[in-house]
């Protein structure tokens, strides 16, 4: 139904509506009308429901009309109606800052649902962009109540194609021929005076020497800039003398925090560097064994220069100045003083980003990469310790969505993000392996939100083929942030750190979290009950399998 801009009973004063011709019979002729005539003719369009003024979506104008019928109005009814104008400009601003696409103000966009052509080639040869460009949904709107059904098949053609196969291991002398240069520089044997894998090297640079000029962290990185700013300066005071030589210490880090990412991985991070054991390095999260080493800051920025193991081992120098501090004590060369203190390091992205092996590694094996980063860190580091921090993979993905997604978020749009990332793994597993689409560099991309982050047991399971499982410390967030302090001795105990003072302890784990939802992104509510329960299918596989893994039903994540 249509009214005309002088007698919009939805928002105008009553004493306008009376002068409209046209609403007071079928017959009102616009050319005859002494209050249409002439006059600017603005229509508001709006459905054949009664709605509210928060659900104009549209005002169209005719151009060719004059404003005289603007000045034709009492000056009452003139405020009037730029009133009304202002608050429709406000109601459609807010339409705009809000990121609703499709359809009015506060009715659900429609979600676009199609088949994806199969295309193996595509997965390895195309480029982002033409991937995106290939998978594009047909034009089939459906409402979310009636997607349920629909995606269902999509997750059971992927449920009915998942095996969990054990890969091959690649031996000692492949990972050599790979990296080279880093097996020159790491040991295979560390100092045994310290409970932390550190070396001493000899450094050949004089007192004017900058030892951190290239490094790339410092390099590409205004925030790092300061840290090495410090170690410039007390440099030289940390080198150990030995027969007219220098010597630097060099460490690894004793344990790695490895994922997953919106985890809790910073809050444990937080409370673990308060011990007095504990050193971290300079940077969180350097991501050097997953994309630095690589060249990679952003993938979609192409590639930089790679980083090479000295710059990711200058991030350890503090630790290690305290480190050689102990070992170099009095009390140390008297009585042969252990080293405690233990350095780690917290990149989220260690445990599932392999998405650079495709650009590097040759002869990979339908479409699985030969070699994993854990090959890489167990090479040098075999008695290395890890900890995984794990949640419910549902509440993950949607918390992982509302921290990295940067314009139009809403509950609404994350169910359409996740119906097109479930095509788009779905088409992958009808052509390739499990552990292929995993670790698909492209098919990751293409995907609008990480859906496969929260396969934890498909990585677990790949860093089980090189590491102890008595060197995995697997958490729930669940459990974490019910009973911080039964989780903060866990992993004490796991660490084999020493015991704490009740003042100590208290700083650990009475500290408040670190990294949670930004009130922002809370105002947005929850996903979608549709959403979860897409979601719950899709992950309840993978989960079953990692309950079974760890031998905790607590994994299912039934309750949550």
């Amino acid at each position: 139904m249509k009214h005309c801009i002088n007698c919009c009973i939805h928002i105008l004063p009553n004493d306008l509506h009376r002068q409209c011709f046209r609403c007071r019979g079928p017959n009102h002729n616009n050319q005859k009308c002494p209050v249409c005539k002439g006059e600017n003719k603005n229509l508001l369009y709006t459905d054949s429901k009664q709605m509210k003024l928060l659900a104009v979506l549209e005002v169209r104008t005719d151009h060719s009309e004059s404003w005289n019928g603007f000045f034709c109005l009492k000056k009452g009814k003139l405020c009037s109606l730029i009133f009304g104008l202002i608050i429709m400009t406000l109601v459609m601003a807010s339409y705009v800052l809000t990121g609703a696409k499709h359809g009015l103000l506060l009715i659900p966009s429609p979600f676009h649902y199609g088949a994806f052509t199969s295309n193996p080639g595509l997965m390895d040869n195309e480029s982002f962009s033409d991937m995106k460009d290939h998978y594009q949904p047909s034009k089939i709107n459906i409402s979310y109540a009636k997607d349920y059904p629909s995606i269902k098949l999509i997750i059971d053609t992927i449920t009915s194609k998942i095996e969990f196969i054990t890969r091959q291991r690649p031996d000692l002398e492949e990972l050599r021929k790979q990296e080279p240069h880093m097996f020159s520089v790491i040991p295979n044997k560390f100092l045994p005076n310290s409970k932390n894998p550190c070396w001493y090297e000899e450094y050949r640079g004089n007192t004017t020497t900058d030892p951190y000029t290239t490094n790339s962290y410092a390099l590409y990185s205004k925030r790092f800039r300061t840290i090495f700013d410090y170690l410039r300066k007390v440099f030289w005071n940390h080198l150990y003398h030995y027969k007219d030589k220098h010597y630097r210490l060099r460490c690894l880090p004793h344990f790695y925090i490895i994922g997953q990412p919106k985890c809790g991985t910073t809050d444990l991070y937080d409370r673990l560097r308060l011990h007095p054991d504990v050193r971290f390095s300079a940077i969180k999260e350097p991501h050097w064994w997953t994309r630095k080493r690589f060249g990679i800051i952003r993938l979609r920025d192409g590639f930089h220069d790679r980083y090479p193991v000295e710059d990711y081992l200058d991030l350890f120098d503090l630790a290690a100045h305290q480190i050689q501090g102990v070992l170099q004590s009095e009390a140390a060369k008297e009585h042969s003083k252990m080293n405690n203190i233990i350095i780690g390091e917290a990149s989220a992205s260690t445990m599932w980003d392999n998405n650079a092996w495709i650009f590097f590694y040759d002869n990979s094996t339908e479409g699985e990469p030969p070699f994993l980063i854990q090959d890489f860190i167990h090479a040098f580091q075999p008695n290395a310790k890890l900890i995984i921090m794990l949640r419910d993979p549902v509440e993950r993905l949607y918390s992982d969505y509302l921290y990295f997604a940067s314009a139009n978020k809403s509950a609404e749009d994350f169910h359409e993000k996740v119906a097109e990332s479930l095509q788009l793994f779905e088409n992958c597993m009808l052509d390739y392996s499990l552990r292929a689409c995993v670790y698909n560099n492209t098919l990751n991309n293409a995907m609008p939100v990480r859906l496969q982050v929260g396969l934890y047991v498909v990585y677990l399971l790949d860093w089980l083929t090189v590491f102890d499982k008595d060197q995995i410390l697997v958490l729930r967030l669940e459990d974490h942030a019910s009973n911080v302090k039964y989780t903060m001795h866990m992993v004490f105990q796991f660490l084999d750190l020493g015991p704490l003072s009740e003042k100590q302890e208290a700083l650990i784990t009475k500290s408040p979290a670190s990294n949670t939802r930004r009130p922002e992104d809370r105002s947005l509510g929850p996903m979608l009950p549709t959403t979860k329960a897409i979601l719950r299918d899709f992950y309840r596989p993978f989960n079953t399998k990692l309950a079974q893994v760890l031998f905790d039903d607590a994994f299912l994540w039934k309750r949550t």
